[in-house]
């Protein structure tokens, strides 16, 4: 088989972009989220745009006369197809050879007996034991007194790490440990870091844990699967194998029912950016109104508990953001307030609202399985 060429006209797909340095120069490390290719592409920050300016509209020619022309960036010839090469090879566009190492990986994933642990050994540890013993050192921590949240249908998790998020987990699953305990079915709705805009992406692979494996409620899937159409609901499944999200909420999970098994549904969102921008309303999404009125309507027969696995604001450097004061700390505290209000009220609308008046300006990556938790369980308090 030959090898493919690269594109003629680049498609850069959507991709991890960092910034960093290297031998004391500003520069830009492109990776692909999906982790087809260990390669990382280094690029000068200096030339930023030209990625911005791959968007499958402009051939090589184009590209350096647009990049001369505006940005005033000089870059020869095979220079620059030298860089689209190495773009390509990394898997970084999209065509024949992105799409046929996707095709492979999908493949692989689809036929393991289960989904394995991304973060166990990384993240937090592989052992058992070990594990066991670091989240049960988190709940030990939890001082406050508030009482079980028994009787409950869903709670909000974070997906931070557990080196920053570990008593705060702590806090959520303890509150929580009697009604997941008691429940046939959880649902994890998660942030797709890298999903496609207001994307909802199903899987039927089992979860693992260091603790065993947890297995896909399969048949609720093919229903869900029915409501959104086959092929859109698994067309960004190989997500599933990296994204953070559900794993954690999943181990906390494991370890609260003393690592007894339930049916699970793991499902990711896409982003809402586009919802935020007003170039369309979530309200009136064809995809998010299906799924979520399947998903209630089988909810309803269960002892299930849906969790939104979900942060809110990412700001300060740690984020890429700029320090932040004491005037910016008092905005946010305000702000986390109003949405936590929306929140505990089961107010999906008022809440998805709320974030995008602030232009989501704090970047709250939870915002899609939160609002789709509030309505698929609406009417809910919390």
């Amino acid at each position: 088989m030959s090898e493919p060429a690269t594109p003629e006209w680049p498609k850069l797909r959507l991709v991890d972009v960092q910034p960093s340095t290297y031998g004391g120069e500003e520069v830009l490390v492109v990776r692909d989220p999906l982790r087809l290719s260990d390669h990382a592409i280094v690029i000068p920050r200096q030339l930023a745009p030209l990625l911005a300016l791959c968007d499958g509209t402009r051939d090589a020619g184009a590209l350096r006369a647009v990049l001369m022309v505006r940005f005033g960036l000089q870059m020869g010839p095979d220079a620059l197809e030298r860089l689209l090469a190495a773009l390509d090879q990394a898997l970084l566009f999209e065509g024949e050879r992105f799409q046929q190492a996707l095709d492979h990986a999908q493949a692989e994933f689809r036929k393991a007996p289960f989904r394995s642990p991304a973060l166990a050994g990384a993240s937090y540890p592989a052992d058992p034991a070990d594990l066991r013993a670091l989240l049960q050192q988190y709940l030990d921590g939890v001082e406050d007194a508030l009482p079980p949240a028994t009787g409950g249908r869903g709670l909000v998790s974070p997906h931070i790490d557990y080196a920053r998020g570990g008593p705060l987990y702590a806090r959520v699953w303890r509150r929580a440990a009697e009604m997941v305990r008691a429940a046939d079915l959880v649902v994890i709705l998660g942030t797709d870091h890298s999903g496609s805009p207001g994307r909802i992406t199903l899987t039927r692979q089992h979860y693992a844990t260091p603790f065993g494996v947890l297995p896909t409620a399969e048949g609720l899937v093919e229903r869900l699967a029915t409501a959104l159409g086959p092929a859109q609901a698994f067309a960004e499944e190989l997500h599933h194998r990296h994204e953070h999200s559900i794993e954690l909420a999943a181990v906390w999970l494991h370890h609260m029912r003393q690592g007894q098994p339930c049916e699970l549904l793991p499902v990711l969102c896409g982003s809402f950016a586009h919802f935020v921008r007003g170039e369309a309303e979530s309200g009136d999404d064809p995809a998010i109104g299906a799924f979520c009125d399947e998903l209630r309507q089988t909810l309803a027969g269960r002892n299930a508990v849906v969790v939104a696995a979900a942060d809110l604001a990412h700001v300060g450097p740690a984020f890429s953001g700029e320090p932040v004061d004491i005037w910016s700390r008092a905005r946010l505290h305000a702000a986390d307030g109003e949405i936590m209000g929306h929140m505990c009220a089961g107010d999906a609308e008022g809440f998805f609202q709320a974030i995008r008046r602030a232009g989501d300006s704090w970047n709250v990556c939870g915002l899609p399985p939160i609002y789709m938790t509030l309505r698929t369980l609406a009417p809910v308090v919390g």
